[in-house]
């Protein structure tokens, strides 16, 4: 595609983007399970009406656009106060979980730095199935990753966590709850843990942190993982996805401000002027901010609590269902409204393919092999109908157990290759070819 001699019109505009647009996965119906968190046209027209209100407005300068300082401020006081936090806890609104995530990093790195330059080579200890984003930091910012294994229901082993605490370790990451099999990981332990060796603790809660503590208020089974530990030093939770901002925006909170400080880039030889960063993005869409702010002070607690037994119940049917199923079982304990099932007896990237055929977007993971599903509200009127047609396929699947689609060749190659840094060269040509050439290449579960 050339560059455009001249405009087109505003029909035309739209015209091409409906027929794109057909392409994409049918979030709105419930057919997709990731990406997408909608809860009902009313929340999401206030969203977009706000975020249009704050267009032009940007982030990077709160001394000329003051009425973003006041949204953010107002915002992250909400989550603190959500999150158990004090007149002390302090943070920053990012572009989304991964940046919360890059910025936590980063944040500990330079502290240790400062206050602990012996360290020439910083560690941090997180759980194998913690985000990638966290993999992306520790290449980012030349912090060394060190894996701790997992436990049979998928938590962190903090036995083995212990273990593996080294004088360079700065760092301790768990889970609230992790993305893969959506079970919580022991932040308690973890928090004795970082008190014991005087170290910090980040608990990743970009997925569920704004589902969690309403599961909990409801009743539900989920320990303590947020402020009100003392060994949690900060805490990231994206806004757009349970709480039903726009994307992006995520919240990044520190225990206090002496933490908050090494987040900041600045500089101040700039012929441009002093300059400050508060995050890795110069600017930063005041629009996204002020949706953030809106989604809470519209739907408020009761309206949040609502949304979270509609989504629990879905979850609920949807997890009884797999159940019946003699063939798939579900991984883990997960409390919320992610989890993932597998098989001993299915191919279940066969599976999931099938399931695409009839319409369904189905996330795929390896490590184990199973699907991951995400319930949102949009998901309370598919289930039974998911369920019928999933009872369906694997029926098809038992016929043809032989069953080769596009899914198992592409994860069936990826698992033989032994080498782990040819098969991230494997993942980057089968993205970048895609991206290029389109076709029908695909890479689902990124999870981004």
């Amino acid at each position: 595609m050339k560059f455009p001699r001249s405009g087109i019109s505003r029909e035309e505009i739209f015209q091409t983007l409906a027929e794109y647009r057909r392409q994409d996965g049918d979030w709105k119906h419930g057919k997709t399970w990731s990406l997408v968190y909608y809860a009902g046209e009313e929340i999401t027209r206030l969203v977009k009406d706000v975020y249009g209100e704050f267009f032009h407005t940007n982030g990077l300068n709160p001394f000329v656009f003051r009425s973003l300082k006041q949204l953010e401020t107002e915002t992250l006081s909400m989550v603190a106060d959500l999150f158990h936090g004090d007149d002390q806890t302090v943070g920053s609104l990012t572009s989304g979980g991964s940046e919360s995530i890059l910025m936590a990093v980063k944040t500990y790195r330079d502290e240790a730095r400062a206050l602990r330059p012996e360290i020439t080579q910083p560690e941090m200890i997180a759980p194998v199935s913690v985000h990638a984003a966290f993999e992306k930091a520790a290449h980012y910012f030349g912090v060394k990753m060190v894996h701790a294994p997992l436990k049979e229901d998928f938590t962190v082993d903090t036995a083995a966590v212990e273990r593996l605490i080294t004088p360079n370790t700065i760092l301790l990451v768990g889970s609230a709850p992790q993305y893969p099999q959506g079970v919580m990981d022991p932040i308690a332990a973890l928090s004795a843990l970082a008190l014991k060796h005087r170290l910090r603790l980040h608990v990743d809660a970009c997925l569920g942190g704004f589902s969690i503590p309403f599961i909990k208020e409801l009743g539900g089974s989920i320990p303590d993982f947020d402020f009100s530990l003392a060994g949690v030093t900060s805490i990231s939770a994206d806004l757009h996805k349970y709480a039903f901002a726009a994307k992006g925006v995520s919240a990044l909170l520190y225990r206090d401000t002496q933490l908050r400080q090494y987040q900041y880039f600045s500089y101040g030889d700039w012929p441009g002027g002093l300059f400050i960063s508060p995050s890795a993005t110069g600017t930063r869409p005041g629009g996204a901010i002020a949706s953030a702010w809106a989604a809470l002070k519209f739907i408020g607690r009761e309206g949040y609590l609502e949304i979270t037994r509609t989504v629990l119940a879905a979850t609920r049917q949807l997890l009884d269902g797999i159940r019946a199923i003699p063939e798939l079982f579900i991984l883990g304990n997960p409390p919320a409204g992610v989890f993932a099932f597998g098989s001993d007896l299915l191919n279940v990237h066969a599976l999931a393919d099938i399931l695409e055929s009839k319409g369904w977007k189905i996330d795929q993971q390896s490590n184990p092999d199973c699907l991951h599903f995400m319930v949102t509200p949009a998901h309370t009127g598919v289930a039974a109908e998911f369920l019928a047609q999933l009872r369906q396929s694997v029926e098809e699947l038992k016929a043809n157990p032989q069953t080769v689609t596009e899914s198992v060749a592409l994860y069936g190659m990826s698992a033989a290759i032994p080498d782990r840094s040819l098969a991230d060269q494997f993942i980057r040509t089968v993205y970048g070819r895609f991206m290029t050439e389109g076709g029908e290449f695909s890479f689902e579960g990124l999870g981004i």
